[in-house]
């Protein structure tokens, strides 16, 4: 396996204080990211098979990471749903998945994982763990972010 490309699973779950419906309406909202998600911006448009493209950096310094949607079920007050990607950029190559759980007390378990690609050989094993540490770490950051917009914008009752 020393020269193909090795894949590392990130994954981390997020209880949002906020029901499924709205977190699901606030982590769509392309236009929104760069309130929840860290370092980055996105635009894009909805529903399987349509393009989003994102920018993480600061600045002007960064990387554009072209996607696709291929999965896109939002969930309702009692049955769950997901908004999948396939990552299609130069830098970042691969899956990502948020998978969003209705929970009682108007609530939303929100598991976001992503199946990133890691260069093959010694490199790639040495990478994995320092890229799986620092992705979760910005990935909870994140969902804490995103679980409060969606909190804020339920409370407005902005739509």
């Amino acid at each position: 396996m020393s020269g193909s490309v090795r894949e590392s699973r990130v994954a981390v779950a997020h209880t949002c204080p906020a029901p499924a419906g709205r977190v699901w309406d606030t982590l769509v909202d392309w236009e929104l990211h760069d309130r929840w998600m860290v370092l980055t911006r996105a635009r894009g448009g909805s529903g399987e098979g349509a393009r989003v493209l994102a920018f993480t950096g600061i600045g002007p310094v960064g990387f554009s990471d072209p996607m696709e949607i291929t999965g896109w079920r939002p969930p309702s007050d009692d049955a769950p749903g997901h908004c999948e990607v396939l990552h299609r950029g130069a830098v970042v190559r691969g899956r990502g998945r948020f998978d969003l759980e209705p929970l009682p007390g108007g609530r939303c378990l929100v598991t976001w994982s992503e199946w990133v690609r890691l260069p093959p050989g010694p490199v790639g094993r040495l990478a994995g763990p320092l890229v799986r540490v620092l992705t979760a770490s910005l990935f909870r950051r994140s969902l804490r972010n995103l679980g409060g917009l969606a909190r804020r914008r339920s409370r407005s009752g902005r739509d």
